[in-house]
């Protein structure tokens, strides 16, 4: 499912247009986005929580010549699926 399906699906239940649509998608990332850069973690129930994690710094290899290299610690964007969200997969 692509960003523009999850609008026209929420357009068409909604009863609303699709351009209101979009700009509550759009609104609703942009939340999600702004809480995890402040390190906040996101719950949203019966579908999961998006948190933000520190990767370790490791070492890895180039790929195209095999020197090994420094990777630096990062932090990176989870998504922890709830248990409804598990189970419906099932």
């Amino acid at each position: 499912m692509t960003k523009a399906d999850l609008v026209a699906i929420l357009a068409k239940t909604s009863g609303g247009s699709k351009t209101s649509a979009e700009r509550a998608v759009d609104a609703m990332l942009a939340n999600i986005f702004d809480a995890l850069r402040r390190g906040r973690r996101v719950t949203i129930s019966g579908f999961g929580t998006f948190v933000v994690t520190r990767r370790a710094a490791r070492n890895g290899r180039d790929p195209r010549t095999g020197k090994a290299i420094k990777i630096p610690p990062a932090k990176v964007p989870r998504f922890r699926p709830s248990r409804a969200l598990k189970s419906a997969v099932r």
